[in-house]
């Protein structure tokens, strides 16, 4: 985080107890969400009738990169109070760690979905065997089952052979779960643009 934790106490006296509350909350966000550029906390005591007791609301601004905010008690007549100020503390805390959390599985899927499959070349062949590997532009050795290989193309692999993969760790290390051969990538391509040319003349 860029900046440091910035408190507010609106109608209150502060605490040290709870400001270091507030403090070890938000150096947990960070650890879940490093990316984290600031951090402000408004600790408020809610104007109630004096019969009804003391009631506390607490505000958490978060920055995020790209110039967005989340934002717990942003309405105070939405936000929810509570007759405790260590448990308004928790609970908004809790609710703005949610909020980050479905925004890192956000961008997660975002880059996920992005990112093309890997490409690599045919290392190994072992026909009679029915295995091989696939070496990657790193340098690192895949290994591969005859029934990875999509369409069942196994016996037409020859090594020097570019093909995308679908990598995942095995029993043994890492292996390729899918492998298309490129040629036959494009052939597919190929057929289904024929097919919506044909549909759409």
């Amino acid at each position: 985080m860029s900046g440091a934790v910035r408190i507010a106490w609106r109608h209150l006296e502060p605490s040290e107890p709870v400001e270091a509350l507030v403090r070890k909350k938000a150096a947990r966000l960070q650890r879940l969400h490093e990316r984290m550029t600031s951090c402000a906390v408004t600790l408020e005591l809610a104007q109630r009738r004096q019969k009804q007791g003391k009631h506390f609301r607490v505000r958490i601004e978060i920055g995020v990169p790209g110039g967005k905010r989340l934002v717990v008690g942003r309405d105070p007549r939405e936000s929810r109070v509570h007759e405790d100020l260590v448990a308004a503390v928790h609970a908004a805390f809790s609710e703005v760690r949610r909020q980050l959390e479905d925004r890192v599985r956000r961008l997660d899927h975002r880059v996920k979905t992005r990112l093309p499959p890997p490409r690599a070349r045919v290392a190994r062949v072992f026909p009679e065997e029915g295995y091989g590997f696939l070496r990657t532009p790193e340098g690192r050795e895949i290994y591969f089952h005859e029934r990875s290989v999509v369409g069942g193309g196994f016996d037409r692999l020859e090594v020097g052979v570019s093909v995308r993969y679908a990598e995942e760790m095995g029993r043994e290390g890492p292996q390729a779960s899918s492998v298309v051969p490129l040629r036959a990538a494009r052939r597919a391509a190929g057929a289904t643009r024929a097919a919506a040319e044909t549909a759409h003349p």
